[in-house]
This record gives C-alpha cells, structure tokens and sequence, in this order.
C-alpha cells in the first residue's frame, strides 16, 4: 500500500481473524482484534483443512506445525447403511501432485493461530462484544453498550455467519436457515473397524447421516480424537433428547454396528454440540473502510468441508490487496473481486450437494444411490470430485498472489501423517 501503514480493527479472533491478523501485522499494520469471549477459545469439533486451506497455513510458515497436529485424509467415504451401496467416495490422488486434506480438532487450528498472534505481539482486546459499524470518513466501532471502542482506518469483520456489524454497514444479507443440522462430539479415536486416513460416513436416503473423522490431537500430547457427528433437524433435536439418550444410541447402533465404540463413550447429551447451517452469499463483501471475511461473508452446510478453507484464503486476499493499492476502499475492491469467482462456484456446489446427502428428499437419495458407484468411477467424474473437494476446481490461488503449496517437495522434507 505504497509504505502506508493502516490502524486495523479485526472483530473476531477466529481463524478468519486469526490469520488477517498474523499477514497484517507482518505487513507492518497497527492492529488490534477484538474478542466478545473473556479467553478466546475454538468452538466446535472437528474439520478438514484441504489443500487451499492449507497453503495459507504453509504461506504463514504454520503448516508444519498444524501437520504435527491433524490426521492426514486421502480419501472421503460413504455407503448405505441398509444396502451396503457405495454413495460417496472421493479419493485425492485422483488428481496427480500428492494432494491430502488434514483433518484437526479446531482446537489445534486455533492454538497454532493464536500462539502465532502472540509470538507476534498482536493485541487480542477480549470481553468485548461488538454491536455495530458507523461508516463515516473512518470507522468506527461501538460495543452492545453504545460506547465506541475506536475509529480504525479499517475494520475487518471476521465475526461469523451471525455478525451483527455487516448490517450495520448495510450489508443486509442474512444466511438462510438450512433444514438440517447435526449432533457433534469430540472423541477418543478408535480404530477397529474405522480408517486413520479417511472421513466414513453412513446414510439412511438423506434424512440420517452418520460420520466418522479421525481429527488428531487438540493440543501437543494430547490423545488421537475423532469427531463424531449425526445429521439431524434442529427443531427435532428436543424430541430426541426426551426420548432419552439409550433410544437414540440403539438408532445409531441399528445403522452402524462398529459405531458402539464412539457411542459408549457418550454418557449425557451434554456431550453433543447441536450444529446449525444456514446458506449465505455477500453480493459484495466489503463497504467504506469496512471488509467482511469468512463465515460472516459466505456460510453453508459442511457437505463440501470448504468452511475454514475459504476463510483463510479470505484473509490471504485481503492483505493481498491491501499490499498492491493505494487506497483503502481501492484495495476493498479489489479483495472482493479476487474472492468472488472461488466463492460463488463452491457456494453454488453446496447447496446443490447438500440435498442429496441432507434433506428430505426422496427421489435426490434414490439416484445418488444407484449412480455414485459406477459414475464417480468413470472419468473425469474421480478428477471433478477430487478438485471439488480439494477446493481447487478453479485456481483460487493466482488471484490473491498466493502459491499452492507444493505436496510432493513437501513429502521429502517432512514426515506427513500417515
């Protein structure tokens, strides 16, 4: 940004935050991230970083670290619980250069962040819970009070898919509600009957969807965990609460008999998150000194396992943009146009995957069954797959000046998790 350097607000101190922060202030940006939580903390289970995800990591000198951490992934595997019938199965290697995703409790995604946002010396201003964005010659914050925390050059939103303060800049979009949700837990991992290096999942059509990721460990010496999750609707979740928790791990044993081993480690549904997923799109993620990153900018279903991924390149981009313009708003707009074709594309692909693994629908699951086994084995369908999982169906790389890591190099320098 020809040798100016900004004062930055990031509300959030998500991996979103976490990751703007760490590029910014290593592009000799004033910052200060602000947390509504009194101890930041990672919420959730388990996710899968792919290979988009895990460039900005390497980009930010983390990914051997975060890799010492997770459980590498080859291969994403589903079957009919009642048939047998193979309906998912999406292998990496498809495609040539010795792509992997990583699996990681987002516990671990987080400390590595944020032991970097401390060794850097950011400033994380936590108990904060920030309410709206007064757009005028500079930003400025208020918290749920009223009172203004500051006036920044820019603000940048990395708060969530329920952010309060893109309204309040007058980006209106709110994500839709989507069906269904899911139960999660955090869990020892068990391997008998279950693969180290791949996501098994279960299906009854798509009204019940059972999954199995092995996520590594949360924290240096920690146990080997997997997430363990449940595909249910939000609103039934109090109903299957009453009917009592030995009901509902007879269901899921009824459909996944090896699955006892994660089930008998479930005493109270206390265990279980309930997960919600609304679907969203910003038309334009940015407004006057004001940017919008990760989920606060585009949230969906898991299906596609994009989420992190797209916030860490969103974070990528804008310091990108913000090191090649000279205005603020200049470079807004170009962080939005370098994100827009990536995010529209995977978007898009969500919500049409999604129904036919999480819906009601009848007719969606009844054709899922009889064509993934023998379509998704015919090429190019194995290489469409791999790269939509991968998340590098188009080049999300290029336009933010990033390089994908390069995974082969990579495997004879370090011992990747096998």
């Amino acid at each position: 940004m020809n040798g100016r350097k900004l004062h930055i607000a990031i509300a959030g101190a998500g991996p979103a935050g976490l990751a703007a922060a760490l590029y910014l202030r290593r592009d000799g940006h004033k910052l200060t991230v602000f947390e509504r939580f009194a101890e930041p903390k990672a919420l959730g289970s388990g996710l899968i970083l792919q290979p988009t995800g895990l460039s900005v990591l390497d980009d930010l000198g983390l990914l051997r670290e975060i890799l010492e951490l997770g459980s590498r992934i080859d291969r994403l595997h589903g079957t009919d619980a009642e048939s047998g019938r193979t309906v998912l199965d999406v292998r990496y290697d498809a495609r040539s250069g010795g792509r992997f995703g990583l699996a990681v409790h987002r516990a671990a995604l987080f400390g590595v962040l944020y032991r970097a946002a401390r060794h850097e010396k950011i400033e994380i201003v936590t108990d904060v819970e920030l309410e709206r964005v007064d757009i005028g010659d500079k930003p400025r914050l208020l918290d749920a009070s009223g009172r203004a925390v500051g006036t920044f050059d820019l603000v940048v939103d990395a708060t969530g898919a329920r952010s309060r303060l893109r309204g309040s800049a007058g980006l209106t979009d709110q994500p839709r509600p989507l069906e269904y949700g899911a139960f999660w837990a955090s869990l020892a991992w068990r391997g008998e009957g279950f693969h180290p290096n791949a996501l098994i999942q279960r299906y009854r059509r798509a009204s019940v969807m059972i999954g199995v990721l092995p996520i590594g460990r949360a924290e240096p010496g920690g146990l080997d965990m997997a997430a363990f999750f449940w595909s249910l609707k939000p609103n039934e979740a109090e109903r299957v609460r009453t009917e009592g928790l030995g009901a509902w791990k007879r269901r899921v044993a009824s459909l996944w008999p090896e699955c006892s081993a994660y089930l008998d480690q479930i005493d109270d549904f206390n265990q279980l998150t309930l997960a919600r997923y609304g679907h969203h799109t910003l038309a334009n993620p940015a407004a006057r000194g004001f940017a919008v990153i990760g989920d606060a900018a585009h949230s969906t279903s898991p299906q596609l396992g994009q989420g992190a991924n797209m916030a860490l390149l969103d974070a990528a981009a804008l310091a990108h943009a913000l090191r090649q313009q000279g205005e603020v708003d200049v470079a807004l707009s170009a962080y939005a146009r370098s994100r827009r074709a990536h995010i529209r594309l995977f978007q898009a692909l969500s919500l049409a995957f999604t129904p036919f693994y999480q819906s009601d629908a009848v007719l969606l699951p009844f054709l899922r069954d009889r064509l993934v086994a023998t379509v998704a084995k015919v090429p190019p369908a194995p290489q469409l797959l791999a790269s939509i999982v991968a998340g590098t169906l188009v080049d999300p790389f290029a336009a933010i000046g990033l390089t994908e890591a390069d995974w082969l190099g990579l495997a004879k320098e370090v011992e990747i998790p096998a």
